[in-house]
């Protein structure tokens, strides 16, 4: 087993946050968090580009070739692999292996499922020691959990990931899941972890614990929280009134570079 691998306990999920860039990826490791994700909505926001539409290749290896020496575990967000061929997916996994990644994660854009399958057996091929998290959009971009649809629903995403699995996924992911019931049931399904993203108004990380998770992402949650602090700081000042919240001084930035 990997050092990352370790990380998904069960009683004890790993909490990924997802950093966009050297500074943030590094900020979040002095905070002692042992492994970092990317976001693929901070890349591509970055850098001015449409997110989930294959569109940051170029840009998502450059953040692991900036990240993957740093003191963390890092697993990057892949997107869909950035390309329907599962050779030129297996390709871009060698690839953020040999700058440092141990992780990455590959959404199937509820895309055919024999198809993702085969992007996932060729990264293990390719990169065995690589942990693959394969993430099926069900709930993501499927209608959620309140379209009356919740059997079939819950149904297609168990068909997907015993897919995913058998063609030798190390965890699976369900962004948008955040019924308990319907997480301790597939808990109870999954020889492999269970990754939750975190949402606000869904179970706490120690709710998540109890039902059996052991990974917990936050997503794109930092980068927006970010953004929202700068436009809210922005109004303060306009307003006349003392910024809220906390920043980290400039020298203390300034280091984060060193």
């Amino acid at each position: 087993m990997t050092a990352f691998a370790a990380l998904h306990r069960a009683g004890e999920p790993l909490l990924l946050p997802c950093a966009w860039d050297h500074a943030s990826a590094f900020a979040l490791a002095g905070q002692g968090f042992r492994a970092v994700g990317t976001t693929s909505l901070g890349v591509a926001a970055a850098a001015g580009m449409p997110d989930g539409a294959s569109a940051t290749r170029e840009e998502t290896l450059r953040l692991a070739l900036t990240l993957g020496s740093g003191p963390f575990l890092l697993s990057v967000d892949a997107e869909d692999g950035f390309s329907d061929d599962p050779d030129e997916v297996a390709a871009f996994a060698r690839e953020v292996a040999a700058v440092g990644a141990v992780g990455i994660n590959l959404e199937d854009a509820l895309g055919p499922t024999d198809r993702h399958a085969a992007k996932i057996a060729a990264v293990k091929s390719a990169v065995p020691g690589l942990f693959v998290n394969a993430r099926t959009d069900t709930y993501w971009l499927g209608g959620g959990e309140g379209d009356g649809e919740g059997e079939s629903r819950a149904a297609e995403t168990m068909r997907r990931l015993d897919a995913y699995r058998a063609a030798g996924a190390d965890g699976v992911f369900v962004p948008g899941l955040t019924d308990p019931a319907r997480i301790a049931a597939l808990v109870a399904r999954l020889d492999v972890p269970l990754n939750i993203l975190h949402s606000p108004t869904g179970p706490t990380l120690a709710h998540l614990a109890d039902l059996g998770v052991r990974r917990v992402s936050l997503g794109s949650l930092l980068y927006r929280r970010a953004l929202g602090a700068a436009l809210e700081t922005a109004a303060d000042l306009v307003a006349g009134r003392v910024p809220r919240g906390s920043a980290p001084t400039y020298d203390e930035v300034r280091a984060l570079g060193s």
